[in-house]
């Protein structure tokens, strides 16, 4: 488990599996919700930062990092509202990266009382549309290796969307890569383990953006690939209050790379918000 904390997480269980979670700071609530493959230590810089205005809680979702996906039907945007019911905090800001945007964005459509405001990155909804040859060809390199049971390899080849399709991955942090591999391995374990688990999509999201009245911000690396970019872009421009923030020298994970730049485009949303 290198890179995960040593103080074990707390845990909420959910259905018949869990949540394990980080819950710091006091104040207005503040959720961090990883990309597919990960867990919550990619947020460690902003779980720091954050917690010293918000409270901010940070979740391995199912099947993911510490938490275990259970082998009944569940959806992720009901586990996001479980945990703030347990919590007794909300309405939040939501703030996901890739798929976590999309948890983000379905949980503004599922459980709007819940949520004050949202913030992706890479992201529009749960219902991902891939047409560049780039990203496509990724998924299913991705894919393949870990069909033929080549792990390692899948891994590698899903780091190329910390790259994007401009840069090769030796240009890239190598503390960011080595987070996000150390990340990506506990999740494949855990998978291996236990099985993905039986995720119910959530339905219409593209169609339904009007309705999502709360305030978005699409907080987007330059460098990442024109599909993630179109798909943030088209959720701004079809909710009812929608902005972007473009982080240069980044990726699919601007909140690793350029974690100040990030940070700063973050929190002026947050001090824009109107009182609750």
């Amino acid at each position: 488990m290198d890179g995960y904390p040593h103080t074990a997480p707390q845990v909420l269980p959910v259905g018949d599996g869990s949540l394990a979670y980080r819950d710091r700071g006091t104040g207005d609530p503040l959720v961090l919700l990883h990309g597919g493959l990960l867990d919550h230590t990619m947020w460690e810089e902003q779980l720091d930062s954050f917690a010293r205005t918000h409270r901010v809680i940070a979740p391995d979702l199912r099947g993911h990092g510490g938490s275990a996906a259970g082998t009944r039907p569940f959806r992720h945007t009901d586990d996001v509202a479980a945990l703030l019911g347990h919590l007794d905090c909300g309405p939040a800001v939501l703030v996901g990266v890739s798929m976590g945007g999309g948890i983000a964005t379905d949980t503004a459509l599922e459980h709007p009382a819940l949520v004050r405001a949202l913030v992706v990155s890479g992201a529009g909804t749960s219902e991902p549309d891939f047409r560049d040859p780039w990203t496509t060809g990724v998924l299913a390199d991705f894919q393949r290796a870990l069909a033929a049971g080549d792990a390692a390899g899948g891994v590698e080849r899903f780091l190329d969307f910390a790259a994007g399709p401009y840069r090769t991955l030796a240009e890239v942090d190598p503390e960011v890569v080595g987070t996000l591999r150390a990340a990506a391995f506990r999740t494949l374990a855990r998978l291996g383990a236990d099985g993905p688990g039986d995720v119910v999509p959530v339905a219409r999201t593209r169609e339904r953006l009007p309705g999502i009245t709360v305030p978005v911000l699409a907080v987007n690396g330059a460098l990442d690939s024109e599909d993630h970019l179109r798909m943030a872009g088209r959720l701004v421009r079809e909710v009812a209050d929608g902005r972007t923030a473009l982080v240069d020298g980044a990726a699919h994970y601007p909140h690793l790379e350029r974690s100040g730049a990030f940070g700063a485009a973050l929190t002026e949303f947050l001090e824009a918000l109107p009182d609750r």
